[in-house]
């Protein structure tokens, strides 16, 4: 988590003093900006109405599976994953406000592109929606296309936000740090839980600990 949370903190002071950084992310936006219907798709997998309804099924399915299977304390990573969620445009809509960062030339005049809603919104609702349903994934060939398949859909909707030049890409890497920052959060609550649920099933033999 601290990593992430160093790189954020750089990356926001270089876009709110304007430093040298930006001189390199004008550059690859120049380069990777070529506005399509493709692009324009392709970020719109970072809208609320998209990724949150992704989320939200993911959220209730491990309820379910925890509460049926007896799982001890089965509510707390889908609690947790919400939990993340909300927490996101709390942290995001104030950021934009402050660095009130203008956009690329092919949007219209104004600020608040940093950092990038769309982004941060993705990596947390996809990257959450891993995190709480890999214990629940029985096989290693799976868990590695659940983890990919996340990994694809933020990668598209980075891509997507560039090249359709919604965001520079400053922007959209700021934003995967914050969600780094708040994923790293999920998991240690996660693995928290997950290490209580194991001392107490050591000692409780007819209660069910995890995912089988």
């Amino acid at each position: 988590m601290a990593l992430p949370g160093v790189m954020f903190a750089l990356l926001t002071w270089q876009v709110r003093d304007h430093g040298p950084l930006l001189r390199v992310d004008r550059s690859a936006s120049h380069a990777l900006l070529h506005p399509d219907r493709f692009s324009e798709v392709l970020s719109d997998l970072g809208n609320v109405q998209v990724a949150v309804p992704v989320l939200v099924v993911v959220l209730v399915y491990v309820a379910w599976r925890g509460c049926r299977e007896r799982v001890v304390r089965w509510w707390v990573a889908p609690v947790g994953g919400a939990g993340v969620m909300v927490v996101l445009p709390a942290v995001v809509v104030p950021l934009k406000e402050w660095v009130d960062r203008a956009g690329t030339a092919a949007v219209p005049p104004g600020g608040g592109y940093f950092p990038s809603g769309h982004t941060a919104t993705a990596v947390v609702a996809y990257g959450a929606a891993v995190l709480v349903v890999l214990p629940w994934v029985r096989t290693a060939p799976a868990r590695r296309a659940v983890v990919a398949g996340g990994a694809v859909l933020v990668t598209a909707v980075s891509y997507g936000l560039v090249r359709r030049g919604y965001h520079w890409p400053l922007d959209v890497v700021a934003s995967w740090c914050l969600g780094a920052v708040l994923l790293s959060l999920l998991v240690a609550v996660v693995r928290g839980v997950s290490r209580s649920r194991s001392r107490t099933s050591a000692g409780t033999a007819h209660q069910r600990s995890g995912p089988s």
